[in-house]
């Protein structure tokens, strides 16, 4: 598509953050929006974290280690983010440092939440928040097949049962959400990397200037009355 980042940066859009559960395509698509607009990547470090694969066999042992490591890495990243140059770069992150809490909210026992909130809320106040959110939804047999095919070790045990508390957790997060204009995507029949016309249909929704919540409906797809 002709000048992507030109579009996105007349609408004010200088900051984009994909969102989404576990093997939704956060990580492909925000990749391949750096690629198409040579926009600034910042990628969340999963596989740097020492107690996710001991999370994923004992969650409740671990999920405290887990969560606080992931909250100070985004912490670390989002503070890179605020300080660019945002009146002139492009920068995309595959995720939304408030979804933190989102996955704390699930896995924390009642006092590891006091104290994991206790520590968000120091954290937050120097944090950018996106022009753009988009969320991507996705149905967790769809989920479970993705997280399989890409094939990570420590990945092989979630199921559909806790994709779906994520899934529900997700979408509460989200209901709520007024931080950015928001565009929700579902993802279950879209393969953004094996379809340039899928990819470039939700471009150019995405480039259209809008406030508040937006669904996306692919062009090919009637519009719901």
């Amino acid at each position: 598509m002709k000048d992507l980042k030109k579009r996105f940066l007349e609408n004010g859009v200088r900051y984009i953050a994909v969102e989404g559960n576990i093997g939704a395509g956060k990580t492909t698509l925000a990749r391949l929006i750096a690629g198409e607009t040579g926009a600034s990547l910042f990628e969340e470090q999963v596989d740097d974290n020492p107690f996710l694969s001991k999370f994923y066999q004992d969650r409740h042992g671990y999920a405290f280690q887990a969560q606080i490591f992931f909250l100070l890495n985004r912490y670390r990243q989002q503070l890179e983010i605020a300080q660019r140059d945002l009146f002139s770069d492009l920068a995309v992150a595959d995720y939304l440092f408030e979804k933190d809490s989102i996955f704390a909210h699930v896995v924390l026992g009642d006092d590891e939440l006091v104290l994991y909130n206790r520590l968000l809320e120091q954290l937050r106040g120097r944090i950018a928040s996106p022009d753009l959110v988009i969320y991507l939804q996705a149905s967790p047999p769809v989920l479970v097949d993705r997280i399989r095919r890409r094939g990570r070790s420590f990945e092989k045990g979630l199921g559909e049962d806790y994709l779906s508390t994520l899934n529900e957790a997700f979408n509460h997060f989200f209901f709520h959400y007024e931080g950015s204009p928001l565009l929700v995507v579902n993802t279950d029949r879209l393969d953004f990397a094996a379809s340039r016309e899928h990819l470039e249909d939700l471009f150019a929704r995405v480039t259209e200037r809008f406030t508040g919540t937006r669904f996306y409906v692919p062009s090919w797809e009637p519009e719901l009355s």
